[in-house]
């Protein structure tokens, strides 16, 4: 019996704003959308933990023996800011920048989020197709949109009409939006815009001379808007009705709103069961952001080239601290959390590393099979990693016990605790078992405590001079030592 008849998964339904139980359309088989980069910079930490969410999603559904089809885009044609009516789309800036040519652009950074990916341990999708592989799709979207009578064309643009839409339809049902709202608070538009209504969005702009990313159509040389791509992506792979869309919290308005009206504009009927939002990143409490510093790339992370952290750390410790808040959660990316990460990583790492020694006895001192079911309801329950690692470390402690002879196991228990920890770790949290390196300041770290230790059995003697020469030695070399209630702790200036 496939894995997926014995666990029921409940799923935090964006449409619904309730968990529901997850019924794929075709019992076994899952289609699964995902919203991929933009391709005109390098890919930031925001995305990495949102693309990070939906590969433990696939991880676990391929685990419980679903048939899955993942799907995850490349946005590689050139879009104006976020779906503005006018100015520079970002593929094209960036190129003008560089000069390079656009797709230049597009490649450098299609590479360079495949190698971040890959550096993570994400698995591939099965289709990653890209938005300019697909304009001919788009353009046939367009024109059943407009034959619908959904969408207008004017000056060589073709825009969605919002508020003839919203006359039979619910514009605004997945972001909770009231049309009249929106439009109470847009401001009138200044006449240069073609469009009816500032709701209105883009299917097609006309490319003014300058736009160098452009297609012929029926309506004029332009590109399609940003919408567009992930409709007709996602319905020419999975069909016009599946099971998943996913992204980030960001895209729910209007992006995935749009999807919903563009679909059901032109097939006639919602085309997801399940939306899947992922929160966002913070950091150091703040937001993101290259104008005050407060960010940080991927890759610094491993060379810890970065002021927000005080050392590097392997691609699985930031992963395990990535995975320890739950994805609808927001998470507060920390130096003091990356190195909480890397203790209990690698506590983890050395139980696995002791499961092969362990020697069976009769019987077990643990319920394996609760356990083992406790780790599974975890991820049944919308996918809640940070649940799973805390039973996971229930297994480590068990694990210890054994070791150490004050737990028992029987040889089928052994078995199944091997098989359990290993799936869950390494196939579904994705981590890799990398051995700890001692860095320079691991060793310093070390060396320091050790010192530390020497002080407190001084000061327990009542010998104070030995205890303050340590201390005033150690000030000499720029290592300063500070007593309070939860013992010594040092700084190094």
């Amino acid at each position: 019996m496939q894995l997926y008849k014995q666990h029921q998964i409940k799923i935090y339904n964006s449409l619904s704003g309730q968990k529901e139980t997850f019924k794929p359309i075709n019992e076994g088989h899952v289609g699964m959308y995902v919203c991929g980069p933009k391709v005109y910079s390098n890919v930031h930490l925001g995305n990495v933990r949102t693309f990070m969410s939906f590969d433990v999603i696939f991880r676990y559904l391929k685990h419980l023996e679903y048939k899955v089809r993942y799907v995850r885009n490349i946005t590689d044609a050139g879009h104006l800011e976020n779906d503005a009516d006018a100015g520079e789309d970002r593929i094209a800036k960036k190129a003008r920048l560089e000069q390079i040519e656009p797709m230049e652009v597009v490649q450098r950074y299609t590479v360079d989020f495949h190698n971040i990916l890959n550096t993570f341990n994400f698995l591939p999708p099965s289709i990653e197709p890209t938005a300019t592989g697909h304009i001919i799709e788009q353009i046939e979207l367009i024109k059943t949109i407009l034959e619908k009578g959904f969408a207008y064309e004017i000056n060589g643009s073709v825009y969605f009409d919002v508020h003839k839409f919203n006359e039979t339809h619910d514009y605004g049902k997945l972001s909770k939006r009231k049309l009249e709202d929106l439009i109470h608070n847009t401001r009138e538009l200044d006449g240069q815009s073609d469009k009816k209504n500032p709701q209105d969005f883009a299917l097609w702009k006309k490319a003014e001379p300058q736009h160098i990313m452009r297609w012929p159509s029926p309506w004029s040389d332009g590109f399609p808007g940003w919408h567009l791509e992930c409709t007709a992506m996602s319905t020419k792979y999975l069909g016009e009705h599946f099971d998943i869309h996913g992204g980030g919290m960001d895209l729910k308005f209007p992006h995935h709103e749009c999807e919903i009206a563009q679909n059901e504009a032109a097939i006639g009927q919602t085309p997801v069961n399940y939306w899947i939002h992922a929160n966002m990143l913070i950091m150091n409490g703040k937001k993101m952001a290259k104008s005050t510093g407060n960010y940080i790339l991927p890759g610094e992370i491993f060379t810890g080239e970065n002021s927000n952290i005080t050392k590097a750390f392997s691609p699985s410790v930031a992963r395990f601290f990535m995975l320890q808040a739950h994805y609808r959660s927001i998470l507060d990316f920390t130096n003091d959390g990356l190195l909480a990460s890397e203790k209990g990583y690698y506590r983890l790492m050395d139980a696995v590393n002791l499961l092969e020694s362990l020697k069976a006895s009769s019987t077990s001192t643990m319920d394996m099979a609760s356990w083992k079911q406790s780790c599974y309801d975890a991820m049944n329950d919308d996918f809640n990693t940070p649940i799973l690692i805390a039973n996971l470390f229930e297994g480590v402690k068990y694990i210890n016990q054994i070791k150490d002879g004050s737990a028992s196991i029987s040889e089928e228990d052994l078995i199944t605790l091997k098989e359990t920890i290993k799936a869950f770790a390494f196939d579904i949290l994705g981590l890799e078992n990398s051995a700890k390196k001692e860095t320079g300041t691991d060793k310093l770290s070390g060396a320091v405590e050790v010192l530390i230790k020497l002080r407190q059995e001084a000061r327990a003697n009542k010998d104070f001079a030995l205890s303050d020469k340590i201390r005033d030695e150690l000030a000499t070399v720029g290592i300063e030592l500070k007593d309070g209630k939860e013992g010594t702790t040092f700084s190094v200036n």
